[in-house]
């Protein structure tokens, strides 16, 4: 599995609609034929904070290039870099040590 944190900072547009794009984004995800059951993919902001988080996971690299050539994934990137005034950063990650239990 590969991990990543995207991370920034909500600076432009309606919340109520980000959360109904992230929303419609995770749907596809979970619809796309690709990558069904490969990507993971989890979305929190920081309590009373402009801060949001953005946890996914990838089976492969496989999972990632057709993640990356679908155009659902390409708008949802542009849309991200745009609320965010273009502050996005995505940080991959290694896991150290980790419980069995996962919410």
């Amino acid at each position: 599995m590969k991990h990543f944190m995207i991370k920034y900072a909500f600076k432009e547009g309606s919340r109520a609609e980000w959360h109904q794009c992230i929303a419609r984004f995770i749907a596809a995800l979970e619809s796309d034929p690709a990558v069904r059951g490969k990507i993971a993919y989890r979305c929190m902001n920081a309590r009373n904070s402009a801060e949001y988080y953005h946890l996914a996971a990838a089976a492969d690299d496989t999972a990632i290039k057709a993640l990356q050539a679908n155009e659902f994934f390409a708008r949802y990137n542009d849309e991200t870099k745009r609320i965010s005034g273009g502050t996005v950063e995505v940080l991959p990650l290694d896991i150290i040590a980790e419980t069995a239990f996962r919410a």
